[in-house]
């Protein structure tokens, strides 16, 4: 996803690429009785760039909003032109005149459509202040262009890294804005062996995505189940 900046202003690099931790996660040991190998880090401060996430343009509720709006106001605008005219207010309206004058504020409808009324309004102003597009991870920004990489690629891409270590029979990773989560088996090699290139891999494979936020990663190796 590409989308240009108006306003032409870049960021700067927050600072170089620094190496990950790897810490010796559970299921620790090289011998034939192990079954799991795993281990994860976290990225330095300094591999993080200031970038805006992309917000979404929520084109079917504000057409949902919109519609309700013209329709409700059509409606009205029609009815109080006919009442101009001397004719008789719809049978809709002077029912809700009345349903509103003589029922009191704690009865069962009053209640059931204020809380709906309530959790509509902070559904739209959650919509409203919050980016959305959550499948989109911003990339470096640039003074000309802004950037994102899909997750599903981002995955995908990590995957295909992944497999051409040396033992990994199958790979499944789930790319995440915050870490990014990986799951092998290995038919042969010890786990640990395995892993340790499964993290190299991995680490050199996240920071050429040029994301502004590298995510951390989680990995864990497995032997396949015995049938």
């Amino acid at each position: 996803m590409l989308e240009k900046d108006p306003t032409g202003g870049g960021a700067t690099r927050a600072g170089p690429d620094a190496a990950p931790d790897a810490d010796a996660g559970e299921g620790g040991g090289t011998g034939q009785e192990q079954h799991v190998s795993a281990a994860r880090y976290t990225p330095a401060p300094g591999e993080r760039e200031r970038a805006r996430r992309f917000w979404a343009s929520r084109r079917l509720p504000a057409a949902l909003l919109a519609l309700v709006v013209l329709g409700a106001a059509g409606l009205l605008l029609y009815d109080v032109a006919a009442v101009r005219a001397d004719r008789s207010a719809m049978r809709w309206r002077r029912r809700l005149s009345d349903e509103l004058a003589t029922r009191p504020l704690d009865d069962p409808w009053i209640v059931a459509g204020a809380c709906v009324a309530v959790v509509l309004g902070l559904w739209l102003i959650i919509l409203a202040l919050t980016p959305g597009r959550r499948g989109v991870l911003p990339m470096r920004p640039d003074p000309r262009v802004r950037a994102g990489l899909d997750r599903s690629a981002a995955a995908l891409v990590l995957r295909d890294r992944a497999m051409e270590v040396p033992g990994v029979r199958s790979a499944r990773v789930d790319a995440g804005r915050r870490r990014v989560r990986v799951r092998a088996q290995a038919h042969f090699r010890e786990l640990d062996e395995v892993r340790a290139d499964l993290d190299r891999a991995l680490d050199d494979g996240i920071r050429q995505l040029g994301l502004a936020r590298r995510p951390g990663l989680r990995v864990q190796v497995r032997r396949p189940t015995r049938r």
